[in-house]
């Protein structure tokens, strides 16, 4: 198929790669990066796990952060989580999973943390809302990490965004945490926080 369309495709592809933007999402067989942002095999570095977590001990994630920004220098790190998430919805039911429970552990806290927020909420919005949550987390985990504060002090241009995909409607939605600097990673972290909360408030 692709060599029709394309009879130099893979002549083109196995020259090199030099993508704009860094995909960090979740394991779920259900949120295709390439499909949903319309990219290119080449275009779209990648890295998936379950429930799209950066956590700061997690050697295979900074990984490819750290090739994606300091060698691939790509411009843009999209943290992508989706509503429904079956690690999130794990994380809050608590059910004994085994090894996964300790990297549940992570979405737990989270919970934890705005629980006045999320123990507001009826039951059918809350599970969202955390998944909108953890990927505002993710996204203030990785711009404090050594390897995106490195960037931003030498001047390199790249920028954090979280987004949230409707599995049910398919859409993209931008959760208007999008950070270029530690200074406005702050800012645009309460800024997203408060955003949820002034959500809350309007559909009571």
């Amino acid at each position: 198929m692709l060599v029709e369309e394309d009879p130099g495709f893979f002549e083109k592809l196995s020259q090199t790669q030099k993508p704009r933007f860094l995909w960090i999402g979740c394991s779920d067989s259900r949120v295709p990066a390439e499909r949903l942002t319309g990219l290119e095999p080449g275009e779209l570095f990648v890295h998936r796990n379950v429930a799209n977590l950066v956590i700061h001990t997690d050697l295979n994630c900074l990984s490819v952060v750290q090739y994606a920004v300091d060698v691939l220098e790509v411009e843009h790190i999209i943290i992508c989580g989706h509503y429904g998430c079956g690690g999130v919805q794990a994380a809050v039911e608590n059910p004994e999973l085994g090894l996964i429970d300790n990297w549940l552990l992570h979405i737990r806290d989270i919970w934890f943390k705005h629980s006045s927020l999320l123990g507001e909420m009826p039951e059918e919005r809350r599970l969202d809302t955390l998944c909108e949550l953890n990927v505002m987390e993710q996204v203030y985990n990785l711009g404090h990490s050594t390897i995106m504060q490195s960037a931003w002090k030498r001047g390199q241009k790249v920028t954090i965004h979280g987004w949230a995909y409707g599995i049910h409607d398919g859409l993209l939605r931008d959760l208007d945490v999008t950070a270029v600097s530690r200074e406005t990673l702050e800012q645009r972290y309460r800024h997203g926080i408060s955003n949820l909360k002034i959500k809350h408030i309007n559909h009571k």
